[in-house]
């Protein structure tokens, strides 16, 4: 049997609820995911419920939000907390996404209450860590990603820290067509790996995010370091999804 392996969709700003139930019925008829494959999706926080409703319950699929905020209520116009998330069906949470940080102005002091936020909530929180070009030609990659994934999980005990997952999604490869070599992404995410076990993980995942599409995506999962994949564009189609998840 071969290894598990998630692949986690994120549609960002893109398909709405018809088109999330149009896509759930294309991308289920006839799938038959292999052993030990899981399908994560995460819509915008419109399409979650449509899409929890029309994809179902499956024991290898779950449904995700894109982001959520760490106070449960209140007047925070435009954002969603974890309870508004868990009641739209959602199971799993993005948490600093690079978008979020970089374009949103996201701090690590936020992403660590998001993360204690959804672990509190009952949700898995897919923790997103990756360095800027800038950072890697300057050497700094494993620092800056150590340095986010400390921040965002310092103080969680055991017990929480055995719920989080973590994608490494090097910045400068997101949208730009370029990706890390299985072998760069491998070191990152040995980097990750042992720093979660010296941190009390008992079984680290580590999926890999970055301009992943069907031409590199099973050269990329041939590296037993990478637990699975953080897809954007690629993942927009359900023909072509469904080939990365089946064939990779």
């Amino acid at each position: 049997m071969s290894r598990p392996l998630i692949f986690a969709a994120n549609w960002k700003m893109n398909v709405a609820p018809a088109e999330a139930r149009a896509f759930a019925t294309r991308f289920l008829d006839g799938f038959r995911p292999g052993p030990g494959r899981s399908c994560w999706f995460f819509p915008s926080a419109v399409s979650v419920e449509a899409a929890a409703a029309a994809f179902g319950t499956h024991s290898w699929l779950a449904i995700g939000v894109q982001d959520v905020h760490w106070e449960p209520k209140g007047a925070f116009t435009g954002a969603t907390s974890v309870a508004l998330a868990a009641a739209a069906g959602a199971t799993v949470a993005l948490v600093g996404h690079s978008e979020r940080r970089h374009v949103f102005g996201e701090t690590e002091a936020d992403t660590a209450r998001k993360v204690g936020a959804a672990l509190a909530g009952g949700l898995v929180p897919l923790l997103c860590v990756g360095e800027t070009l800038a950072e890697r030609e300057a050497g700094q990659t494993e620092a800056v990603v150590l340095r986010q994934l400390g921040a965002a999980l310092a103080g969680l005990g055991p017990a929480a820290l055995a719920r989080v997952i973590v994608a490494y999604e090097p910045v400068w490869a997101i949208g730009t067509g370029k990706n890390a070599t299985p072998a760069d992404a491998a070191r990152v995410h040995r980097a990750v790996r042992g720093a979660l076990v010296a941190a009390g993980h008992p079984e680290p995942r580590v999926l890999y995010g970055g301009s992943v599409n069907q031409g590199n995506a099973a050269a990329l999962l041939a590296e037993p370091e990478l637990d699975g994949v953080l897809v954007g564009g690629a993942s927009l189609d359900p023909a072509g999804w469904r080939s990365i998840v089946e064939g990779a």
